[in-house]
C-alpha cells in the first residue's frame, strides 16, 4: 500500500539568499515537513506493543508503540480514551487507529490515537478480568459477606425487565411451586444506562425493606447484552444490600461479576425462582410423613402393650397358688386399666393431630390468597396516583411552555409597530450594510412592501454611543 501522495506541498518561502543557497529557520522546515506528513499520509491502522506507558493527571495516555525493528511516539487523548473499556499496560499487543501528526515543539513525528483495540483478547474480557480482580482484592467476593437465604420468604423482590421472559419464567415457577407475594423493579437489563436502573433497584428495595431476598437477573445473550452485570456500580450496590441477593443471569455457562457478589448465584432466572422457595407439594409430603410416623409409634406402643398383656397372663396361669394368683389379679387390673387410658390418650392425640393438619392448611391458603389480593389492591392505588401525577405535571409543562413560545411569537413584536427589513435573504441589522440603489423588502405583521434606497444617513460613533 503506498502510504505516500507523489504531489509534494509547495517549498517554504525563502527567508534570505546567499551563495545561492535557501536558508530557512527552524519553524518553518519543521512546518513544512509537518505539511508533507500530514497530506501524504493518511489515517491508518497501526500494531504493535506498548512501552513507556503513562497517564497524565489530564487524563491523556503517552506511550511508545514497538515492533522489533522500531519504535513510534503515540498520545491517546481525554476525549478519545474516556470510553475505553481497558487500562493499557505495557508489553500488551493492541491494533491503534489514528493520524501521523508532527508535534511542533520538539520537532518529533507521533501518532495521535482515535481507537485501540486489544489483539488476542477482547476489550470487554479484559475490562471484566481487570474488574474481577480489583474486587477480588477488596474481599467482596468472600464467602465471610455471603447472607444467608431465608428458607421460607414470603415477599421476593425481582429486578429485570418487565417485558422480557426471565420475569414471566421466575412468575410462573414461583406461582407453581409455592404462594409468595412477588415485588417487580421494572429496570433495563441492557444498554446505556441498564446498569444505573439494577442498583437503583436494589437500593428501593434496601430503602423500603419489604423484601426477604432480592433476585436480579435476565435472559442468556451475547457479552455485550449482558454487561450491565459486569458493571462496578452494580456490585458494590449488591455487597452493600442488607437484603440477601440471587444472581440470576443469562444461561448456566454465564459468569459475571454480579454471580461473584451475589449470596447465591442461580444459573438461570427459572432455577432462581426454584431455589427462593420450597416446593408446596414436598412440604404436604413431609406433614404426611410426620402423621405417618405418629401413627407408626401409636401402633408400636399398643403391640407392645398388648405383648406385655399376654406375658403377665401367662405368668399368672404358671403361679396357681390363690394368694398369688389374686395379687396377680388386681396388677393385672391395674394394667388394663392404665392400658385403656393411654390408648385412650393416644386415640385423642391422633385426632388433634388430624384436626391441626386441617386448621394449618386452610390457614395456608387463607394467608396466601389475603396476601396476594392486598398486594394487586397497594399496586392498582400506587398506578393510579403515579399516572395522575405524571399528568399533571405534562399538563402543567405543556402550559408553561405555549405561554413562553407566545412570547416569543415574532408577529407579537411587529404588530408593537416594529418591522423586519431583509437584502435578499440577509436580514439588516446595521445601516452599512445598505447601499444607495439597494432593493429592500419591509415586513410588516400583517404583509410585505419593496423599496429602493435613494439616500443612506449614518450617525457618527458619538450619536451611536
Amino acid at each position: 500500500m503506498n502510504l505516500f501522495d507523489p504531489q509534494i506541498p509547495d517549498q517554504p518561502k525563502k527567508r534570505t539568499q546567499l551563495a545561492d543557497e535557501n536558508i530557512f529557520t527552524v519553524s518553518e522546515i519543521t512546518s513544512h515537513i509537518k505539511n508533507i506528513l500530514e497530506t501524504a499520509i493518511t489515517p491508518l491502522w497501526i500494531k504493535g506493543e506498548i512501552s513507556n506507558y503513562k497517564k497524565h493527571s489530564s487524563g491523556h495516555m503517552y506511550f511508545t508503540l514497538k515492533d522489533e525493528g522500531s519504535s513510534l511516539p503515540c498520545v491517546f487523548f481525554r476525549q478519545f480514551n474516556h470510553y475505553l473499556r481497558f487500562e493499557p499496560e505495557n508489553g500488551m499487543e493492541v491494533m491503534c487507529y489514528g493520524q501521523i501528526k508532527v508535534y511542533e515543539r520538539s520537532g518529533q513525528y507521533q501518532l495521535y490515537v482515535n481507537q485501540m483495540r486489544p489483539i488476542g483478547i477482547g476489550e470487554l474480557e479484559i475490562a471484566f478480568r481487570n474488574l474481577k480482580e480489583k474486587l477480588e482484592e477488596e474481599g467482596l467476593f468472600d464467602e465471610f459477606h455471603k447472607k444467608m437465604i431465608p428458607e421460607y420468604p414470603s415477599r421476593i423482590g425481582i429486578v429485570t425487565s418487565p417485558t422480557g421472559a426471565a420475569i414471566q419464567d421466575m412468575k410462573n415457577v414461583l406461582s407453581r411451586r409455592f404462594p409468595v407475594a412477588i415485588l417487580l423493579y421494572p429496570a433495563r437489563v441492557q444498554g446505556e444506562g441498564a446498569a444505573k436502573e439494577i442498583a437503583e433497584g436494589i437500593r428501593e428495595f434496601n430503602k423500603r425493606n419489604n423484601a426477604d431476598v432480592i433476585v436480579i437477573g435476565r435472559g442468556g445473550g451475547s457479552i455485550e447484552d449482558l454487561w450491565p452485570f459486569n458493571e462496578e456500580i452494580v456490585a458494590r450496590e449488591i455487597f452493600a444490600s442488607k437484603i440477601p441477593i440471587i444472581s440470576a443471569v443469562g444461561h448456566e455457562t454465564d459468569f459475571t461479576i454480579a454471580d461473584f457478589v451475589a449470596d447465591l448465584r442461580a444459573p438461570t432466572p427459572s432455577a432462581a425462582a426454584e431455589l427462593v422457595v420450597p416446593e408446596r407439594t414436598a412440604l404436604m409430603s413431609i406433614l404426611e410423613s410426620y402423621s405417618d410416623r405418629m401413627q407408626n409409634l401409636l401402633n408400636n406402643r399398643v403391640r407392645e402393650q398388648s405383648t406385655q398383656c399376654r406375658e403377665l397372663i401367662y405368668r399368672l396361669e404358671r403361679r396357681h397358688p390363690e394368694n398369688i394368683l389374686m395379687n396377680y389379679s388386681q396388677q393385672l387390673d391395674d394394667l388394663q386399666i392404665r392400658l385403656r387410658d393411654s390408648l385412650n390418650y393416644l386415640v385423642d392425640i391422633r385426632f388433634d393431630l388430624e384436626e391441626m393438619k386441617i386448621k394449618f392448611l386452610q390457614s395456608l391458603k387463607n394467608t396466601c390468597i389475603d396476601k396476594n389480593s392486598k398486594s394487586i389492591n397497594d399496586f392498582n392505588s400506587q398506578m393510579r396516583y403515579l399516572m395522575s401525577e405524571n399528568y399533571t405535571k405534562a399538563h402543567d409543562k405543556f402550559i408553561n411552555l405555549s405561554a413562553r413560545l407566545e412570547e416569543l411569537n415574532p408577529l407579537k413584536i411587529l404588530k408593537s409597530g416594529y418591522t423586519l427589513t431583509k437584502k435578499g435573504e440577509r436580514i439588516l441589522n446595521t445601516i452599512k450594510n445598505v447601499a444607495v440603489d439597494d432593493r429592500l423588502e419591509i415586513h410588516f405583521y400583517d404583509g410585505t412592501c419593496k423599496s429602493s434606497v435613494t439616500e443612506v444617513q449614518e450617525k457618527s460613533e458619538n450619536e451611536v454611543q
